[in-house]
């Protein structure tokens, strides 16, 4: 299995992060794509959130949700089973060597994954592969460089610029998202849809949600460990990333933007 340096591991702070996630606000671009019947393929789907949210949409049809990570599918699957979610299935693999037969799946999907790994295009190769004739391969991802925030904070500037530090060293691409139409067509598909969402953290409970999962992030993930062993923060500097996480969400006037691209491609 090929092994992609993941920048930010799985310390409960970000499977907690990752575990808001669903259709609505993370793959709304899809929607009108899962109705009841619909094969699914999940890539990179962590700890499963959206991949459960779409299997209740298109049951019964077939969903799998796939990563490289056992105990994240194993977690995965538990929680499908304490939903009583019986059309999904969980499985350790390889976005580089997908374990199914040529045109599985109606939809193949992917969101927060390629600005991870060192090969886009051999991703975006193997999604096509798998994907039926007539079916499309959905993927969104985060533009790191077009985040934005209000009040300004030297600590968040020191956490941005060093979480893009990280992505690069691992060999990802922090500004994944603005690539996608670009890639796309250079795995072979014909007919590629390009289009941008953001997700905005402004409100008394998302400043919070946010804010608090980054203030730990900061200091307890893999990223502050790459950070560190990087040489592009310091534990001290960690600590100043997190408490300005804390003073945003404490910040009634605080504003957070992330925005994304997202593609719809097909032959």
């Amino acid at each position: 299995m090929t092994q992609e340096n993941y920048s930010h591991g799985h310390h409960p702070s970000v499977i907690q992060s990752h575990s808001w996630r669903s259709v609505d606000n993370s793959a709304s671009y899809l929607a009108d794509m899962f109705v009841p019947g619909t094969s699914v393929l999940d890539v990179g789907c962590g700890p499963g959130t959206i991949t459960l949210d779409i299997a209740e949409r298109v049951a019964p049809g077939r969903v799998v949700g796939l990563d490289s990570s056992a105990e994240i599918v194993a977690q995965a699957a538990a929680r499908a089973q304490e939903l009583r979610i019986t059309n999904v299935e969980f499985v350790v693999g390889d976005a580089y060597a997908l374990n199914f037969p040529n045109e599985s799946f109606d939809v193949v999907h992917a969101h927060q994954v390629l600005h991870h790994v060192t090969r886009p295009v051999d991703v975006l190769t193997e999604m096509r592969r798998v994907r039926t004739r007539e079916g499309v391969v959905g993927v969104r991802e985060v533009v790191y460089g077009g985040t934005l925030w209000d009040p300004e904070s030297s600590g968040l500037e020191h956490w941005l610029k060093t979480l893009m530090q990280v992505l690069d060293r691992n060999g990802g691409n922090p500004d994944a998202g603005r690539n996608l139409k670009s890639w796309a067509l250079e795995a072979g598909f014909a007919n590629v849809t390009a289009d941008a969402s953001i997700w905005c953290f402004s409100s008394n409970e998302a400043r919070d949600w946010w804010g608090s999962a980054w203030s730990d992030r900061a200091l307890h993930s893999q990223f502050a460990n790459d950070a560190v062993e990087g040489g592009f923060a310091t534990t001290e500097d960690l600590q100043l990333m997190s408490d300005a996480w804390l003073r945003f969400v404490q910040r009634a006037d605080g504003w957070f933007a992330m925005p994304h691209g997202e593609i719809l491609a097909r032959d």
